[in-house]
């Protein structure tokens, strides 16, 4: 099970944080990918840590401004919003793949644990 948390509105330039709390997961053996969805478009990968191989991925809109980190005592993955803008408006979810490396980028098909997702609104 995947409870996301840490969504709300904030303005343009602004920062959230997303956190990601896995319970009843063998958690070494998963990746944790955060995804989201925007009204009227496609669910798209944002970003990825795997505790299989330490790998990260970051899609191009979001480098340089958010960043995935881990508690493994929490056995919780966060992801850092920076600099929002408009466009990152979206449902944002994580969801968990076994035995998945990041290096491929994000393939939500491989991805069978899913989160209820959490609202993040950037507006002035």
């Amino acid at each position: 099970q995947l409870v996301e948390s840490g969504g709300g509105l904030v303005q343009p330039g602004g920062s959230l944080r997303l956190s990601c709390a896995a319970s009843g997961v063998t958690y070494n053996y998963y990746a944790i990918g955060w995804f989201r969805q925007a009204p009227g478009k496609e669910r798209e990968g944002v970003s990825c840590l795997s505790r299989v191989d330490g790998s990260t991925y970051y899609r191009d809109s979001v480098k340089g401004r958010f960043t995935v980190s881990r508690d493994d005592a929490r056995h919780t993955v966060y992801l850092q919003l920076d600099s929002l803008k408009p466009e990152d408006t979206a449902v944002y979810y994580c969801a968990a793949a076994r035995d998945y490396t990041c290096l491929s980028g994000l393939h939500p098909g491989l991805f069978g644990s899913w989160g209820q997702g959490t609202q993040v609104t950037v507006s002035s």
